[in-house]
């Protein structure tokens, strides 16, 4: 690991054997191979099985619930390493256990725990989150996917967009605004929502140029009629997804700088080796330049997510603690690759080398989770007590 500042050394002894651990897995088990996904737009559901026996998935959920019951900071590491393979492989795990098994932990009823999360937790089910609707990205309090009371039931209407493992999918986290009955003002729910329900299906996305390591589709959802305990019943209200993205965002401020570890070394060893005008390129004040600027922002990316996942397991971090962590790592993980791809050159477009694959994919990651602009306003908010947003 690139750790200039020596950050490891503050580790547990159980968070070091669970980053070492992490290291060799991605080491064995995915470098050598994630080229080949991206290239075809696919990632083996076996990949969610071995993440299952590492105890990868969820891995903060408690051990009655098939969890590893490990440290914010053990997960934090998890995702870091699973990133600098790959965001797509990334957003795969982090999605199973941040945005799947935590809202059924979270908002779910006892049956509902015992049901599903030892299950998702080995990576035998595969789970999504149906949040972003084709109108509702940044703005998901414009949804329009309703859930519709009909005696001990629901009937579900409604469409989701950009939903990472929805093609292949065992089961769905679907937000909905239910209506008891008709005049009522609606509510913000959680449903669990098998994916083999008539009605329900999930085409695949297409032709994108970006986490390609992951499968990508909808959630079309056709008068889907699910039984009432299929709701999370603790949920209620936007704040129960945002809640969910939440630690989701934490991840990722983690999962990107792995990312741009790899986009780092790889420049460092590249510019060594590549040789303009009778000496190595990395002895030009220039490349030095971005490397400097480059190896800077990780190290205080890294110093930022240590001292959150103290105090997520603390029970003290704030949302906005996140979004700034979310934004700032992201976007320096993003330049970051710009400038390793200018410094390889030619070679920089050829996915011989992972620049330009952790480029495109962190094109993405700037994206999903809340843009690097909504974020500003989050912490602006914060900042000045007053709401750019409305």
């Amino acid at each position: 690991m690139f750790d200039y500042f020596r950050v490891l050394d503050t580790l547990s002894a159980e968070d070091k054997d669970i980053h070492k651990a992490a290291r060799d897995f991605v080491d064995k088990e995915i470098i050598p191979h994630v080229q080949g996904w991206w290239d075809k737009d696919t990632l083996p559901r076996e990949l969610m099985l071995k993440m299952g026996e590492m105890g990868f998935l969820g891995p903060t959920t408690p051990p009655e619930y098939g969890g590893a019951g490990v440290s914010s900071t053990a997960y934090g590491l998890i995702c870091y390493e699973l990133e600098r393979a790959d965001s797509g492989v990334r957003s795969s795990g982090s999605v199973q256990g941040s945005l799947v098994m935590f809202p059924i932990l979270a908002y779910g009823s006892e049956e509902q725990k015992k049901k599903y999360l030892p299950e998702l937790a080995s990576g035998k089910l595969v789970g999504c989150f149906g949040l972003t609707e084709a109108d509702g990205g940044s703005d998901p309090g414009a949804m329009r996917t309703r859930a519709d009371r009909d005696g001990d039931s629901y009937v579900i209407n409604g469409s989701k967009m950009w939903i990472t493992s929805s093609p292949g999918s065992d089961i769905a986290i679907v937000w909905a605004r239910t209506f008891e009955k008709k005049g009522d003002e609606s509510t913000i729910r959680g449903f669990l929502v098998p994916m083999d329900t008539k009605g329900a299906s999930a085409p695949e996305t297409k032709n994108k140029m970006s986490l390609r390591a992951s499968i990508t589709g909808e959630i079309v959802l056709e008068d889907v009629r699910v039984p009432a305990s299929a709701i999370l019943p603790k949920s209620g209200g936007l704040k129960s997804p945002l809640g969910c993205l939440t630690q989701a965002r934490y991840g990722i401020a983690w999962g990107a700088l792995g990312a741009l570890e790899t986009v780092l070394t790889a420049s460092i060893e590249y510019t060594k080796s590549r040789t303009t005008f009778g000496k190595p390129i990395g002895a030009r004040q220039l490349i030095q330049d971005k490397l400097t600027r480059m190896a800077t922002q990780h190290s205080l990316g890294l110093l930022m997510v240590r001292r959150l996942g103290e105090l997520k397991d603390a029970g003290t971090m704030a949302y906005t603690q996140v979004s700034m962590a979310k934004r700032n790592n992201v976007r320096v993980a993003l330049e970051g690759a710009r400038l390793a791809r200018e410094m390889h050159g030619g070679n920089g477009i050829t996915t011989e080398y992972s620049i330009i694959r952790h480029m495109l994919n962190l094109e993405t990651v700037d994206t999903y989770e809340g843009t690097h602009d909504i974020h500003t306003l989050i912490i602006g908010r914060d900042l000045t007590g007053l709401n750019a947003l409305e």
